[in-house]
């Protein structure tokens, strides 16, 4: 049998073992008991450790027209800044600092808006070196890149921070809006888009939480983290197309420079779907200079005014749809008695026995008001119902800040009488828009929007706009009669200044007196609210359009050629005239972004597709062009490009299309006036002129 192991363990491990274990005893003893070990400070070790966290800022979105063109962004802000300091320079032939004073400062005076006076006063300082400000603060990347294209000795810039930067100044400034830092350099939106959907574009900050010592910036290696990524804004589409837009800006600047007018709006909408495709008002703002904003009122939705005879629509039309209109009907013009103290008149007194459907051509004040009657003595719906039906007095809901809802306050019978005319209430110009839509959709109120998609930072559409019917006022019938009504106003009616060859248009205007603070109205010769409300082609409505302008210091027949005209371009953009309907799509040149481009070799390229090149400016680079990236030209059609030199000559603008000639002045800043109908014939400045857009004013005769 075999005899069991036995282990013997020697007393003196196990007396090592025990010694090593009180060690360890003492030791965490000494460590939680005592404040300082092996020489460190424990409290002052774990005083120099902090938990910090940094933010991930999210990049706000972008705003695009529909078809995708840059609006507005977020770019560096730079400044700019000049080296007086002969030092700096050590190689001749390499300057690095300002050797030319004089010719730096007419350099830079047009780009950034100062005069050479005063930047020479800042280039001739006691100073190593000096800021170039105001104009020279908070500049964006494009003016940054125009400047060192200039290739100026010792001009040099500083990286400031991110600012919203807004690539067509004015443009749709109302609609757009615009954003600016906040106390915690956060962009926040004001006004329009930008503060409708601040919190889409701007989409949500993360954090990074980490370990640092409090005498360093940095991490405690082999440390944990905690880290939540930003998410980026969403990108914001808008409905406006910007070539459409363009030339209702175009309108509005003439409504506002060559008469005078208070305040104008010019708005396009899509006949079937309710989607803005242009709205440009007077005043607006340049988004990229805060300062120029002399209002935070958006005249599409926060103006609201007595609008006038373009009412008359739908007084007609709501007498029409309850069966008490027959056109053919015969009655006296001139004037009726309404009570004991109320007279309502016509514009003229001469017309006489004259037919309901004239009286729609002739804009006639007592046609409408003996309308408005019927329908309070046997229609089974008054007309502030249909008023009310559709949409005034009421906010549409359309996708921007501040929208007014009007007063559609109807009482007495005179105020009855008044409205049928648009007198006595009060609208917003968003509230005609979509009023007009019945005229489009067989009797279907159209809700307005100038959204058209969503786009979040990882590309899904989150958002699209789409037509949407509000209410259902009149029958197709009654649009149908409307139609020939609006059709009659401008070919049969007291003027012909509202035919537009080679488009049918249809539409009613309006002339409103403006009420006086102190009861009753202005009596001046320009206090009225001029304004037209329009439809075309008339055979397949595309577009809505309504215009509208206070103070308007010209004729009847000017507010038409104004109209007429930017109406014309909008219609030959969208072929819809007969020159555009065929087209020959060989001769369709499709224009591409020629920005930074060498400007001799963009032009010969272009003058061999046979493009008719017009360089403004005697620079080697291109840093802005009309039109845009995305359009086309027809064969021989002009394309602007603007070059980084000062010197603009003037060039011959014989055969020069009316269009021609405003594009060309809005890119130079140049104001204009014309007179006649037709191409230039002749001009004003002499061809070749050094043109100074500051103090010269361009005058064109057509024919």
């Amino acid at each position: 049998m075999k005899k069991k192991a036995t282990v013997k363990i020697s007393k003196v491990i196990i007396l090592i073992v025990v010694f090593l274990f009180v060690a360890a005893i003492i030791k965490l003893s000494y460590v939680v008991l005592s404040s300082e070990v092996d020489g460190v400070d424990l409290q002052v070790m774990s005083a120099s450790i902090t938990t910090t966290e940094e933010v991930l800022y999210a990049n706000r979105g972008n705003i695009y027209d529909v078809n995708g063109e840059l609006l507005a962004t977020t770019v560096n802000a730079y400044t700019v800044i000049a080296y007086l300091d002969e030092s700096r320079t050590t190689d001749s032939n390499n300057p690095r600092h300002v050797v030319d004073k004089e010719a730096t400062a007419a350099a830079l005076s047009l780009l950034l808006g100062m005069s050479e006076e005063r930047l020479l006063e800042l280039l001739n300082k006691d100073a190593y070196q000096v800021e170039l400000g105001p104009g020279g603060r908070g500049i964006t990347e494009v003016l940054k890149k125009a400047i060192e294209e200039l290739e100026l000795p010792g001009i040099d810039f500083i990286s400031d921070s991110k600012k919203r930067y807004y690539t067509n100044s004015t443009f749709a400034s109302y609609i757009i809006g615009y954003a600016k830092e906040n106390e915690e350099k956060a962009l926040v939106g004001e006004l329009g888009v930008e503060g409708y959907y601040n919190e889409i574009l701007s989409g949500t900050n993360g954090y990074t939480k980490y370990l640092k010592y409090t005498s360093s910036n940095y991490r405690i290696p082999n440390t944990p983290d905690d880290t939540v990524e930003a998410v980026d804004g969403s990108d914001i589409y808008l409905t406006i197309d910007f070539d459409i837009q363009n030339k209702a800006e175009n309108a509005v600047k003439v409504l506002q420079d060559e008469y005078n007018t208070e305040w104008a709006i010019f708005t396009v909408m899509d006949a079937e779907t309710g989607a803005i495709v242009a709205s440009a008002t007077s005043p607006n703002f340049n988004p990229n200079d805060t300062n120029t904003i002399t209002s935070y009122m958006n005249p599409l939705v926060s103006y609201q005014y007595e609008p006038g005879s373009v009412m008359k629509i739908f007084s007609f039309a709501s007498a029409i749809e309850e069966g008490l209109y027959d056109g053919d009907e015969v009655y006296m013009s001139g004037s009726i008695q309404v009570d004991a103290n109320t007279v309502i008149s016509d514009s003229e007194t001469d017309w006489g026995e004259i037919t309901f459907d004239t009286g729609f051509a002739y804009s006639s004040n007592v046609a409408a008001t003996t309308l408005a009657f019927r329908l309070l003595d046997y229609g089974d719906k008054k007309l502030p119902d249909y008023y009310d039906a559709l949409g005034f007095g009421k906010k549409t809901g359309i996708e921007l800040a501040n929208e007014v809802s009007g007063d559609m306050d109807v009482v007495y019978k005179s105020e009855l009488a008044s409205s049928s005319f648009g007198q006595g209430i009060s609208v917003t110009p968003i509230q005609m828009l979509q009023a007009l839509s019945s005229m489009t959709n067989d009797g279907n109120i159209i809700k307005p929007y100038i959204v058209d998609k969503i786009v979040d930072s990882e590309g899904n559409v989150t958002y699209e706009g789409k037509r949407t019917v509000v209410n259902s006022v009149y029958s197709s019938t009654t649009v149908e009669k409307m139609h020939e009504l609006m059709h009659k106003m401008v070919y049969e009616g007291i003027t012909d200044a509202w035919i537009i060859d080679g488009l049918s248009l249809m539409g009613k205007t309006g002339t409103a007196q403006i009420a006086s603070e102190s009861g009753g109205y202005l009596d001046g010769e320009y206090d009225t609210i001029k304004s037209f409300g329009g439809i075309f082609p008339e055979e397949d409505p595309e577009y809505i359009v309504y215009v509208a302008a206070r103070r308007f210091e010209g004729t009847s027949r000017n507010f038409a050629s104004v109209v007429t005209s930017a109406i014309e371009e909008i219609a030959k953009h969208a072929k819809l005239t007969d020159e555009t309907k065929e087209v020959d799509l060989s001769k369709v040149i499709d224009i591409d972004n020629y920005l930074s481009k060498d400007i001799g070799t963009v032009t010969t390229m272009l003058e061999n597709k046979k493009i008719d090149v017009v360089v403004i400016g005697n620079g080697k680079y291109i840093i802005n062009q009309y039109p845009i990236k995305n359009n086309t030209v027809l064969e021989n059609g002009k394309l602007f490009l603007v070059t980084n030199g000062t010197e603009i000559k003037m060039p011959d603008m014989t055969g020069w299309s009316l269009s021609d000639v405003k594009n060309y002045c809005n890119l130079i800043g140049l104001n204009y006036e014309y007179s006649g109908y037709g191409y230039v014939v002749s001009q004003s400045l002499p061809i070749d002129t050094i043109i100074d857009p500051n103090n010269m004013m361009l005058s064109v005769q057509l024919e």
